[in-house]
């Protein structure tokens, strides 16, 4: 008796809800998008630990943060959450340059050492500048591809955000773009090394 009872249940919701995701798909936006880089800090520390005297090291943190505008249309049984924008902001936020201790500051060695370092984030800066439109292309056709979701409580809105926002992230366009920007940047940084001969450092000495 109580299985019949549970499953005729379920023949009542499961349409109901099926019914909601497709009136849902009426209320689908073209998304607007705008991508911007973050303003970014440079930070030169000098390890305890002895380095390379002739290279230092730059460590960027590249960002990628996508804050979402949803759109929410009420229907008869519940509400259609829909991606309306999308504000992305996507580069190097911070570089940290690491120079050998032993080269003190101020001095002929260090600044050698320091230019060559602002090379290296001057290629990571032409990099998120040269990818500006295969970045907005990427993320608009990943907001274009995600779908309205429809819930039934309006506590629930928020969580149907974050899944419009984790469709948004996974979208194959938006992860490739990513990929093609990591290579970007092993590619411009060995260019650096190759064209670097040493002969700032080595007038130093």
């Amino acid at each position: 008796m109580y299985k019949a009872l549970f499953l005729c249940f379920l023949c009542m919701v499961l349409p109901n809800a099926a019914r909601g995701e497709d009136d849902c798909m009426a209320y689908k936006i073209r998304p607007r998008i705008t991508v911007s880089a973050p303003e970014w800090t440079k930070q030169v520390v000098q390890p305890l630990k002895e380095m390379d005297l002739l290279h230092g090291d730059v460590i960027a943190t590249l960002v990628d943060n996508y804050d979402i505008t949803g759109d929410v249309t009420g229907i008869e049984d519940g509400f259609c959450v829909s991606l309306k924008s999308v504000a992305a902001t996507v580069g190097y936020s911070d570089f940290l340059v690491q120079i050998d201790m032993r080269h003190i500051p101020g001095t002929c060695t260090y600044n050698a050492v320091l230019s060559h370092e602002d090379e290296h984030i001057r290629a990571y800066m032409s990099i998120i500048n040269d990818f500006q439109t295969e970045l907005h292309d990427a993320i608009y056709a990943a907001a274009d591809s995600v779908m309205p979701v429809f819930v039934r409580n309006e506590e629930d809105i928020d969580t149907a955000l974050d899944t419009l926002n984790k469709n948004l992230q996974s979208h194959p366009d938006v992860i490739l773009v990513k990929q093609k920007i990591r290579a970007a940047e092993e590619i411009r940084n060995k260019r650096v090394d190759e064209n670097d001969d040493g002969t700032r450092l080595k007038q130093c000495m």
